[in-house]
């Protein structure tokens, strides 16, 4: 699973995506809200790979560290 920050396409508005979620998309949705909970913002869900508004990779990795899944931060 992979968490890395991206701005292109976006007019500068930076999202979080964590991509490479092994999940069905019943439970990659629940997920995605859990997510967008725990960071207090919005975000979707695009071909397989959630995307959260904003910088918010260390919440993301803690997060998904508790819940048993191996993470590590791609790019800058």
């Amino acid at each position: 699973m992979r968490i890395r920050r991206e701005t292109k396409g976006r007019k500068g508005k930076g999202v979080t995506n964590v991509s490479g979620v092994n999940l069905a998309d019943a439970e990659l949705k629940t997920l995605a809200k859990l997510l967008k909970q725990t960071c207090s913002t919005g975000g979707t869900v695009k071909d397989g790979v959630i995307e959260i508004q904003g910088d918010h990779r260390q919440i993301l990795k803690t997060e998904l560290e508790k819940r048993g899944h191996q993470v590590k931060l791609a790019g800058g």
